[in-house]
C-alpha cells in the first residue's frame, strides 16, 4: 500500500547512497515527493557532474506520485539549504517524514511514522518522531517505542505546527540559559555543561548545524521525540565525503530490524534510564583510554576484513 504522508527527501552530490535511498522509498510508494537539493560548490568543479547524475535519480520516479522540486542553483551549505528546504516542505505538506541522502531505512519506518503522526497530529507534548535506536539492543519497555528529550535526525518526522516554533539562530537561547532552564532537562552536571557549551557555540554562529537548533527548540517547548524500540534507519554516509559524519562512529551503518505491530504507550513521559545512555553513547566524549581501545579494534576489524 502507498504511504500517503508526504516525504522530504534531502539529497546534494552523492548518487551512491542517493540511489540506495531513493529504491527505498520507490518500495513505499509514497503518493507525494518533495525533493531539496543545494546547489554545487564554485571551488569544486567536479561537484557540477555529481549534483546533476544525483538530481537524474529522482527522474526515475514511476509510480503515481505528485513530485515537487527544491532545486538550489548555488551552494547555500548545509544548515542554510536544510533549513531552507524544510521551511519549503512544510509550506506544501502539514506533516512529512524526512529522509537524507544517506539515511537507509527499512520499510516499517514509514509506516511507523505515518501511525505516529496521524496518533499524535494535535498532541503538543510530542515534537518529533525518530526511525532511529541507539540503546545497543536494550529494551527499554514493551511497547513498540518511547519518548524522550532527544531528537535524532537519521531519518525522522513532524508537522507543521513544530516546525513554526522552530528558532533555527536560537535568539531565544541567551534568556533560556540565564534562567537555568537546562537544569530542567540535565540528568547530571556533565550533560548540563555539554550542551550549554553546544548551544553557546551554536549560538555564536562557531558550529553550522540545523540539527543543533532544533533539539534547543524542541527542548524550548518541552517536547518530547517517540523513539522506536529497534533501530529503523542506518547512516550508510560515514566517509571522506560526507559533511559532518566524516570519521569512524559506532553509529554508522547500524543493524536495522522491522516493526510490525505497533503497541503505542499507556503513558506520555520520558524514559529518563534510556536518554541517560543516549547521552552517554550518542554525546558525551569517551574517556582516551576508551578512544584508544576503539581505534586498535577497527584497525584490527579493517585488517581480518581486507585478508
Amino acid at each position: 500500500m502507498a504511504i500517503q504522508t508526504p516525504i522530504g527527501f534531502l539529497i546534494f552530490n552523492r548518487p551512491d547512497t542517493t540511489d540506495r535511498v531513493f529504491q527505498a522509498i520507490a518500495r513505499a510508494k509514497p503518493t507525494k515527493l518533495l525533493v531539496v537539493c543545494d546547489g554545487p560548490r564554485s571551488d569544486r568543479p567536479e561537484e557540477r557532474d555529481q549534483v546533476a547524475a544525483t538530481r537524474a535519480i529522482i527522474d526515475r520516479v514511476d509510480w503515481p506520485c505528485r513530485v515537487l522540486k527544491n532545486y538550489s542553483d548555488q551552494n547555500m551549505g548545509c544548515k542554510k539549504r536544510i533549513v531552507t528546504g524544510l521551511e519549503w516542505i512544510f509550506q506544501h505538506a502539514e506533516k512529512a517524514v524526512i529522509l537524507e541522502d544517506d539515511c537507509l531505512p527499512q520499510p516499517s519506518f514509514f509506516t511507523f511514522c505515518e501511525n505516529l503522526l496521524d496518533r499524535y497530529q494535535n498532541d503538543n507534548r510530542i515534537v518529533s518522531i525518530s526511525g532511529n535506536n541507539f540503546q545497543n539492543g536494550n529494551h527499554r519497555t514493551n511497547d513498540s517505542y518511547y519518548f524522550s528529550k532527544y531528537f535524532h535526525c537519521w531519518g525522522w518526522a513532524t508537522w507543521r505546527r513544530v516546525w513554526e516554533n522552530f528558532d533555527p539562530d536560537m535568539i531565544q537561547w541567551p534568556d533560556f540559559s540565564k534562567s537555568e532552564c537546562l537544569k530542567t532537562f540535565s540528568d547530571c552536571h556533565e550533560e548540563e555543561s555539554y550542551w550549554k557549551r553546544i548551544f553557546t557555540l551554536q549560538h555564536a554562529g562557531q558550529i553550522d548545524s540545523w540539527a543543533y537548533p532544533w533539539l534547543f527548540s524542541c527542548w524550548a517547548q518541552s517536547g518530547l521525540t517517540a523513539i522506536p524500540a529497534v533501530n529503523l534507519v542506518s547512516n550508510i554516509g560515514f566517509g571522506p565525503d560526507a559533511t559532518h559524519t566524516v570519521g569512524d562512529s559506532h553509529l554508522a551503518n547500524l543493524q536495522t530490524q522491522p516493526l510490525e505491530t505497533i503497541n503505542h504507550p499507556s503513558l506520555v513521559t520520558r524514559h529518563k534510564r534510556a536518554d541517560q545512555y543516549s547521552f552517554s553513547q550518542c554525546y558525551k566524549r569517551p574517556p582516551r583510554l576508551k578512544r584508544l581501545q576503539l581505534k586498535i579494534q577497527k584497525r584490527i576489524s579493517r585488517k581480518r576484513s581486507a585478508a
